[in-house]
């Protein structure tokens, strides 16, 4: 059959997977998505089981979809809780369900690789392949627009909003530059606030993943985990993910770390795509006025006017960041339900909070910095 199923990335060649994956766009790559099941982030213990569709003709794979097989909805940033909630009390199945998703990453991008011909293929044959595996329905989180068009060509999927905020560059010589577009109370607001985080002796060194020892990864992770530890919850990636990171995607990852008196305190771990800087983990081992806005947010603004990207993905929710200059974001997920029934209600929700979100977004620009020009 032209369409296949892998049960671990390993099973195709990292140069023939990363071939199918347009530029700019690390976090579809073999290196990152093989890290994470090589570490054991994915599998029996998260729930996650990995279940990537390829496309194949001519002895040559044309297309392809990250994917897995789920029992639950933790760690997508696309919430269907509900929907499974009232499944259940219906006696309708919900779970097991095919997820195309980067893992704990709610990062938009391509989430249908390949040709385009052989990509729509792979999508009307997607349908008889769920119902050959059992899965309930199928779920896309976090596509790009080449994506929402090719799924809106399908039918039967259903399209739910979402919002984000992404800062971006325009044209900023450095941070004052970036300041000096935003209202007098604002822009003294956050001097207020960088000025905080200096008064406790923090300073900011960065690196890139291939110049990060055992050692920082160890301190690295630790932060990391204490962002989860707090809330009584258990991370999802593993120690070794980290390490394995750093070892496949060297010139992607990078590392801001704010130590106090030479002593590392917190760190913030991002990637670079292309024109995008993403933010991806942040943690502490202590308490810091400020400390979290400064490493999060402005050590990456800096950052990105520094080295002239484009945009900055500080990940997902967040409506404080409005008044820290970034700007409200639609994104998309599509989603595939094979019992009629739960179809048809779940669109008719989908319309609307469609309209909500939309609202949102207008009402989010309001709340923004800058000044009116």
């Amino acid at each position: 059959m032209p369409l296949t199923a892998l049960a671990h990335l390993a099973e195709i060649a990292a140069n023939e997977w990363d071939s199918l994956v347009p530029a700019g766009q690390p976090f579809l790559s073999h290196g990152f998505l093989s890290s994470l099941e090589d570490s054991g982030s994915l599998g029996p213990r998260s729930g996650w089981r990995p279940h990537h569709l390829l496309w194949r003709e001519d002895g040559r794979y044309l297309a392809a979809m990250p994917g897995y097989r789920k029992q639950h909805s933790y760690g997508e940033y696309v919430f269907d809780q509900a929907w499974a909630e009232a499944c259940a009390r219906a006696g309708i199945d919900y779970y097991p369900k095919w997820l195309g998703a980067v893992p704990f990453s709610p990062v938009t991008g391509r989430r249908i690789l390949g040709h385009e011909m052989a990509a729509t293929r792979l999508l009307q044959s997607l349908p008889e392949h769920l119902a050959g595996q059992g899965l309930c329905g199928a779920h896309i989180n976090f596509t790009d627009a080449r994506d929402a068009e090719l799924l809106g060509a399908q039918p039967h999927w259903l399209r739910r909003l979402g919002c984000q905020y992404h800062w971006f560059n325009r044209g900023y010589r450095d941070f004052q530059d970036f300041l000096d577009t935003l209202t007098s109370r604002k822009r003294k607001q956050l001097r207020k606030e960088r000025t905080q985080v200096a008064e406790q002796g923090i300073e900011f060194a960065w690196l890139d993943g291939g110049n990060v020892s055992e050692t920082q990864w160890d301190f690295i992770y630790a932060c990391y985990a204490n962002t989860y530890a707090i809330r009584g919850q258990r991370p999802y990636l593993t120690r070794d993910f980290f390490s394995l990171l750093g070892e496949r995607l060297p010139q992607t990852v990078r590392i801001v770390l704010a130590n106090q008196h030479q002593r590392p305190v917190a760190m913030a771990l991002s990637l670079i795509g292309g024109d995008t800087f993403y933010g991806r983990y942040w943690g502490c081992l202590a308490e810091f006025d400020r400390l979290h806005f400064e490493t999060c947010f402005y050590q990456g603004i800096d950052y990105a006017i520094t080295e002239g990207l484009a945009r900055f993905d500080a990940g997902a929710q967040g409506e404080h960041k409005l008044i820290r200059g970034f700007e409200p974001v639609l994104t998309d997920s599509w989603h595939y339900l094979r019992h009629e029934g739960l179809n048809l209600a779940v669109a008719d929700f989908l319309t609307q909070e469609q309209a909500g979100v939309r609202a949102w977004i207008d009402e989010a620009r309001l709340l923004l910095p800058y000044r009116q020009t």
